[in-house]
This record gives structure tokens, C-alpha cells and sequence, in this order.
């Protein structure tokens, strides 16, 4: 930290979304009713996972872990984007920056490994059937979730030892609603090069190659469902294409932001906010809607809710 505090930069200065007053507004009621509903639907699912006995199985762990972490990925960015929008100067510390920076690796690091860790669940549940609660036992979940948060951890210190030493001594303007470590880098006084690459490496690769694992195995799962019954299949198919679905809303906009090389700023920014606003909301929606396990426990929930309301 000691160089960190050597710099003359001690804020950074957001550009923002937009000057117009109209796109303002009608980003401020979107932002604000997905924000919303991507706390309420993430909270909803966490509370019927772990009060309802009927879900206290591996794929719900996981799932609620998820729905736990889209409450960070939720909270990160969005709320300061939402209070930004009609301020006429939007600034962020040089600690709040960084402390951006590093929940959103830690956030993303630990979401990478759950993704994964979902993956092979399925593939426990749908090749090995008759060894699944022997290999996804209590502990077995316990250490992916401890690995996922370890990995998350390291993921994001690894980038920031590095860039918490940059000097920034010039300009501190960030064209975009957050603190991403990209066009963070480019502000320091000094060549990034190496670097902008390790961060690529980093960040870029893993999510590509995550993502290609990811499309491989359930690819493979998909191709042993097909030699299944139509009735068990019909059931794992629906499952199959909620976390396909997932997958490719998660990683998405990650490969595009740290991998391309000609970088459009409108383009990113439109990215962000989907993975800030929409994805954390998409999430509890797509989980929910396919699945009607989740649906009876969350109505089952919700009315004990509305009973316990009553006599209170």
C-alpha cells in the first residue's frame, strides 16, 4: 500500500453512462427494479434451500451458493452505478477502486469454480447414479465450496499485488460505471504491457478455457442422456439447458471483455451492466421457472412466510 498511497491520484472520476437526462432516467428505473429483483430472487432462493428439507441435496447446495454469490455480484457494482446516475461528478476513492476490483475477481473466481463444480454434479447424477451420494457426499460439497472461495481469493490477490504498486500520477478518468482492472491499468504512469497480458492470462484465458470445459462436459452428458429412457432424459435435458443457459449468460460477457482486442467502449459498457444488473436477475428466473421442485418449495415457503406474517 505504501506505493499505492506514493501516488498523486486519490480519486478516480467516472464517465459514466450517458449525459442524457432521458437515458439516465430510464437506465435509473432499470437498474434500480433488477437490482431489486435480483436481491429478492437470489434472497428467496438461498432462505428455500435451507429451510426446506426437500432441497437439502448436493445440486441445491450449489445452486444456493450461487444465488449467494449473484447477491455479491448484485451489490458490487450496482448500487453506486444506481446513486452515479444523475451526479454530476461521479468519483470513487482510490481504496474504493480497488476494493471494486478486488471483490469482482474474488466474486467472478468463486462463480467460475461453482459453475464447475455444478458440472460435475450433473455428471455424478447422470453417468455415475448409483455412486452419487457416495461422491457428492456432505464433505464433498464442503471442499468445493472451501476451493471455490480459496481459488476466488487467489484469483483476484495475484492481479492486485501486482497493480496496487502502479504509480498514478496523471490522468483519472475511467470511461465506464466501475472500477475494471483493464482500463484501470491504462492509467497508471508506466508501461503496462506485461502487465495488461498477465491480466489477459489471468482473467480472459481462464474464463475461455472454463467455459470451453464447461461446453465439453455438459456436450458429454448430453450425448450420454440421449442413450437413457425419453422419461429420465425429458427431466435431465430440462436441467441440462437451465445450467447451459447459466453458463453461457456468466461467461459471456467475461471472455468478450478481457480477451478481445479492439475494445468498443459503448459495447463493454452495455456488457457490464448486463452482467451487473441482468445476469445476478437471470439467474434466480431461469433456476426457478425450469425447475418444479424449486417451484413447489419456494410456494411452500412463501406461505409459511404469509402464516407466520398473520399471527405475528
Amino acid at each position: 500500500m505504501d506505493a499505492a498511497n506514493q501516488s498523486v491520484v486519490s480519486e478516480f472520476v467516472f464517465l459514466g453512462l450517458s449525459n442524457s437526462w432521458e437515458i439516465q432516467l430510464v437506465l435509473f428505473v432499470f437498474s434500480s427494479m433488477f437490482y431489486m429483483a435480483s436481491m429478492m430472487g437470489n434472497s428467496l432462493i438461498v432462505l428455500t434451500v435451507t429451510s426446506d428439507h426437500h432441497l437439502h441435496s448436493p445440486m441445491y447446495f450449489l445452486l444456493a451458493n450461487l444465488s449467494f454469490i449473484d447477491l455479491g455480484v448484485s451489490s458490487v457494482t450496482s448500487p453506486k452505478m444506481i446513486y452515479d446516475l444523475f451526479r454530476k461528478r461521479k468519483v470513487i476513492s482510490f481504496g474504493g477502486c480497488i476494493a471494486q476490483i478486488f471483490f469482482i475477481h474474488v466474486i467472478g473466481g468463486v462463480e467460475m469454480v461453482l459453475l464447475i463444480a455444478m458440472a460435475f454434479d450433473r455428471y455424478v447424477a447422470i453417468c455415475k447414479p448409483l455412486y452419487y451420494l457416495t461422491i457428492m457426499s456432505q464433505k464433498m460439497c464442503i471442499l468445493l465450496l472451501v476451493a471455490a472461495w480459496i481459488i476466488g481469493l487467489i484469483h483476484s490477490v495475484v492481479q492486485l499485488v501486482f497493480v496496487i504498486k502502479l504509480p498514478f500520477c496523471g490522468p483519472n478518468v475511467l470511461d465506464s460505471f466501475y472500477c475494471d482492472l483493464p482500463r484501470f491499468i491504462k492509467l497508471a504512469c508506466t508501461d503496462t504491457y506485461r502487465l495488461e497480458f498477465m491480466v489477459t492470462a489471468n482473467s480472459g484465458f481462464i474464463s475461455l478455457g472454463s467455459f470451453f470445459i464447461l461446453i465439453i462436459s455438459y456436450t458429454f452428458i448430453l450425448i450420454t442422456v440421449r442413450k437413457h429412457s425419453s422419461g429420465g432424459s425429458s427431466k435431465a435435458l430440462s436441467t441440462l439447458s437451465t445450467h447451459i443457459m447459466v453458463v453461457i449468460l456468466f461467461f459471456g460477457p467475461c471472455i468478450f471483455v478481457y480477451t478481445w482486442p479492439h475494445p468498443t467502449s459503448h459495447l463493454d459498457k452495455f456488457l457490464a451492466i448486463f452482467d451487473a444488473v441482468l445476469t445476478p436477475f437471470l439467474n434466480p428466473v431461469i433456476y426457478t421457472f425450469r425447475n418444479k421442485e424449486m417451484k413447489t418449495a419456494i410456494k411452500r415457503v412463501c406461505s409459511q412466510l404469509i402464516v407466520y406474517r398473520k399471527i405475528s
